[in-house]
């Protein structure tokens, strides 16, 4: 190659951000490309909708992170189709790029099992906008409760559904049950917000189906300790304005979140690789797409198999993935063989409100108070700027002490609150639903 090789990176998650900032470090022209322009926490996105945090507090601008990177250049866009043969990307407008070396780390979005028209009404969370439209969503719910009349309105407005029993899940029903019964409590006059009911729903037959069953028990017992309904077993077969159907069983509610399950981004239909059933690049050793091992594919778009397991989705698969990947474009530009992908575990952990959270670290297992300082501490440290880290420890610190969530302003729209009939926040909400389900996927 007479000029530097072009590596293009396709996803500013933690993946391709510690892709970029590897190959910053070498003499390789890097481009990296994402329809928003800022990298995610995804891990505290739930605290975002259930108002324990700000946006800001979790989401860094990519140009910010990689300034320092002078061989690394950002772009905002939206990446719709990758031409591998003749090693371009295309963009939804402006002219096709090349490449030397291609990563993809799109990652992956809500998956309804065939029911996409369950969206407009249960939202999934992983992005800001999201989070936003769901903290909107519940918060609406208290206020109309509180001036309507009507006890079943009422009742349906106080219910909130939580759909799919995974950490995301887990976190999400644990929060709303402290909003309810701690954080708003004594605020409000005509409604008691204790009576609220938050709702669990697991198809499998039980929480936090990836951790050991140990653990999964102590999670249920401490959702149950702070009234959370756990239906395990159960499959969630419509949803619409009005509520969710579990099996026969009809329940009202006008705020349901879905936490249940994910699709891989159509990015990779375009590779012409082989897909796994939920649409991941089935990937070789290297994380290379078979045929083609000038690209490479890593995080949740990847389907890698070690000892018999699928590596997870979480964020220490696409960060060791990322460092994979780079190491190989180096040596493949130096002339030598690519060496093979090893995931190394280091566990996993859920929290489940306050000082109280379930940790699987290697042959460990910790749960109750020691589990959630863990689970604290790791995430303290592993969110982006230093500033972010003080700020978010400083909130944490008072809301242990106080049960505040400081973030619980509602954004817009609250004129219509004031109209009668109410105007239920699923309604109100149509466009910016809308809006939010095609800035989805992640790219």
């Amino acid at each position: 190659m007479s000029e530097r090789p072009h590596v293009v990176i396709v996803g500013g998650g933690f993946g391709g951000l510690q892709a970029a900032k590897e190959l910053g470090k070498h003499d390789v022209r890097v481009t990296l490309i994402d329809r928003t322009n800022h990298h995610t926490f995804q891990p505290l996105l739930y605290q975002v909708a259930t108002a324990g945090l700000n946006p800001a507090d979790i989401a860094v601008p990519i140009r910010r992170i990689l300034r320092r990177y002078e061989t690394v250049t950002v772009l905002l866009g939206d990446v719709v189709r990758v031409d591998v043969p003749k090693k371009r990307i295309y963009m939804e407008d402006g002219e096709p790029i090349s490449y030397d070396f291609l990563i993809v780390a799109t990652g992956a979005t809500h998956s309804y099992f065939g029911h996409d028209e369950f969206a407009e009404h249960a939202p999934g969370l992983k992005t800001v906008d999201e989070g936003l439209l769901i903290r909107q969503r519940i918060f609406m719910a208290y206020e109309e409760a509180e001036r309507d009349p009507d006890n079943e309105r009422k009742d349906a407005l106080l219910t909130f559904v939580v759909v799919g029993g995974g950490p995301t899940g887990v976190e999400m029903a644990g929060a709303l049950s402290e909003i309810a019964r701690k954080t708003l409590a004594r605020e409000f006059r005509r409604i008691d917000t204790s009576k609220a009911r938050i709702i669990l729903v697991e198809g499998g037959d039980r929480v936090l189906p990836s951790y050991v069953p140990m653990l999964s028990e102590k999670a249920l017992a401490s959702l149950k300790k702070i009234g959370v309904e756990v239906r395990t077993g159960a499959r969630v077969t419509k949803v619409d304005e009005e509520g969710v159907m579990i099996g026969d069983e009809r329940i009202r509610s006008k705020t349901v979140i879905w936490a249940a399950g994910v699709a891989a981004s159509p990015l990779a239909r375009s590779l012409g690789a082989p897909l796994d059933k939920v649409g991941r690049v089935m990937v070789e050793k290297d994380l290379s797409v078979p045929g083609h091992h000038e690209v490479f594919v890593i995080g949740d778009l990847a389907h890698f198999e070690q000892d018999g397991h699928m590596v997870p989705g979480v964020a220490q698969g696409a960060l060791q993935g990322a460092k994979c990947v780079a190491k190989n474009i180096l040596r493949l530009i130096e002339g030598d063989a690519t060496a093979p992908f090893v995931y190394k575990d280091l566990g996993s952990m859920a929290t489940i409100g306050r000082a109280a959270a379930v940790a699987e670290v290697g042959s460990a297992k910790m749960y109750g108070f020691v589990a959630w300082m863990a689970w604290v501490v790791l995430h303290i440290v592993t969110l982006i700027g230093f500033k972010n880290r003080v700020l978010v420890f400083i909130q944490w610190i008072w809301a242990y002490f106080t049960h505040e969530r400081g973030s619980r302003l509602i954004h817009g729209m609250v004129h219509a609150a004031a109209a009668e009939p109410p105007v239920l926040p699923s309604q109100r909400g149509k466009d910016l639903a809308r809006s939010t389900a095609r800035a989805t996927a992640n790219v």
